[in-house]
């Protein structure tokens, strides 16, 4: 499975001081536990975590914050175990108000839009609220939604669509729920909302433009005649954009609609020629699910010859650490060095992608 930061888990790390106990006896005993429990897959990986966990109790840390740990660790794995399974599927995840009727006209639109979605073969993954999560639950339908609920005093609970099921996940933090977001999503869809929708539209943005987070497509969809969005695209250029804060290439990490059907289109012209990317080292790998014909690989080069750090981009095929990813090794690769940054630019380099001509 690709990881959401764009890379891959593909090397055991390697026993070091740093990592491990200054009393080896308890490195060997650690190690036969984990042989004894019946642990095949990252052996070392589970040996390093239980080793964390013995630091921990020599850290003399409060109760508070051993609570905190344990609780945050139960709730990933509780989370992961439940998406395991559909591992397979590609995920849009819908953020908007839990406000919002179900007479309203976003209400309407989420709920078309999932239904879209999935006829393309996508899954929905909302908070599991009501307003216009619940909207796209309803078109989604239950089999193909999952709800990310958050325990609070009062406002959310899951929707009628949603509740009981076994993909419904409640959450007693935000950062477990928000990283469970990112983790699992391969594009976003934005609606009208409050602070909290707001809140994770700004931390999708961020995440992909430090390059904390693979880069996905990502819609901000409005009613037909909303200004929901325009009004922020105002602020947005006329604040952070007219004082530096942000470069006019972040702007290509979005699309602002108000069609559903055509908002679906575009998260699958995403995916038409692109399939993922990862980080080897400092090469980055771009998944291809066609090959590109000579003379687009001359354009690509020539249009982003400004995030090159060294060398070109080249077509080939999968690189030795990516040989245990059996599913796409067959794929088609692009291959280059770029600098770690700028990475508004690696969205438009994916759009130059998808537009290239093919072999």
């Amino acid at each position: 499975m690709e990881h959401f930061m764009g890379s891959m888990v593909d090397e055991q790390p390697r026993k070091s001081s740093a990592h491990w106990t200054i009393d080896s006896p308890f490195d060997a005993r650690v190690s036969q536990l984990v042989r004894d429990w019946g642990t095949g897959k990252s052996p070392e990986l589970i040996e390093e975590m239980i080793i964390t966990a013995l630091k921990i109790a020599r850290d003399e840390m409060s109760v508070a914050d051993l609570k905190l740990i344990n609780r945050s660790v139960k709730e990933m794995r509780d989370a992961a175990k439940v998406f395991a399974p559909f591992r397979h599927f590609r995920k849009v995840v819908v953020f908007g108000s839990a406000r919002t009727p179900s007479d309203s006209p976003d209400y309407k639109l989420a709920k078309h839009f999932a239904r879209e979605m999935v006829g393309h073969n996508f899954m929905v993954v909302t908070g599991g609220g009501d307003g216009i999560m619940g909207a796209a639950q309803r078109g989604a339908g239950r089999a193909h939604s999952f709800g990310l609920n958050i325990r609070l005093p009062s406002e959310q609970r899951a929707n009628e669509i949603i509740e009981g099921d076994p993909k419904l996940i409640t959450l007693n933090y935000f950062f477990t729920r928000k990283l469970n977001f990112v983790k699992e999503a391969h594009a976003f869809a934005l609606f009208p909302g409050g602070f909290g929708t707001l809140d994770e539209t700004f931390e999708v943005l961020t995440l992909m433009q430090t390059g904390k987070a693979r880069v996905i497509p990502v819609v901000l969809l409005d009613r037909a005649g909303g200004n929901y969005w325009e009004t922020w695209m105002k602020f947005i250029t006329g604040r952070l954009l007219k004082f530096g804060f942000i470069s006019q290439e972040d702007f290509s990490f979005f699309k602002i609609m108000q069609n559903p059907r055509e908002a679906a289109v575009e998260i699958m012209q995403f995916y038409k020629v692109y399939h993922s990317a990862r980080w080897v080292g400092e090469r980055f790998v771009i998944r291809l699910n066609r090959y590109l014909s000579k003379a687009a690989i001359t354009n690509l080069n020539r249009r982003f010859a400004d995030i090159l750090r060294r060398g070109e981009v080249v077509q080939g095929v999968a690189l030795r650490q990516e040989k245990n990813e059996l599913e796409i090794r067959d794929l088609p690769r692009l291959i280059f060095t770029p600098f770690r940054d700028r990475f508004g630019r690696f969205r438009e380099l994916i759009d130059a992608i998808n537009s290239s001509p093919t072999i």
